[in-house]
């Protein structure tokens, strides 16, 4: 299983402005500087981010992104699956009609545990959780 670059970017990025929750729109070439990725890159990364209504935009000379929530209020799960079109590890996970076998798949437990236990940790922690969690020394 491999998350995209992308959702691997957007993750960064939303931490980064959670990380500056309350001080205002945040450039985009700012967060690019910090992070280390593109500021191309990361206007096409924020897109779907935008659309799925994690992020407020201001545009002109002192525009830039803010969070459209409180860091409390967006999960890791809301910002996943804002990138990666939705949680599913597979797709007979998240659609009883995708394959033929699925009634009397023997494997589809290990794969259902699987997708529980990555959905219920995005859903069980914010980008508060991150960022509290960085400024109490955990890595990046």
């Amino acid at each position: 299983m491999k998350i995209s670059t992308k959702t691997r970017y957007g993750m960064r990025f939303m931490i980064d402005l959670a990380e500056r929750y309350g001080e205002g729109c945040v450039p985009v070439k700012d967060v690019a500087e910090r992070q280390g990725i593109s500021k191309k890159y990361l206007e096409q990364v924020v897109a779907p981010l935008s659309a799925a209504g994690l992020l407020s935009i201001t545009r002109g000379r002192c525009g830039g992104f803010q969070l459209a929530r409180a860091p409390k209020d967006i999960s890791l799960a809301d910002v996943v699956s804002a990138s990666e079109d939705g949680l599913e590890l597979l797709n007979c996970l998240g659609c009883l009609t995708v394959c033929e076998r699925e009634a009397g798949c023997v494997s589809r437990e290990v794969w259902g545990g699987m997708q529980d236990a990555v959905t219920d940790y995005l859903e069980g922690r914010t980008l508060a959780d991150v960022v509290e969690a960085i400024s109490n020394g955990a890595s990046r």
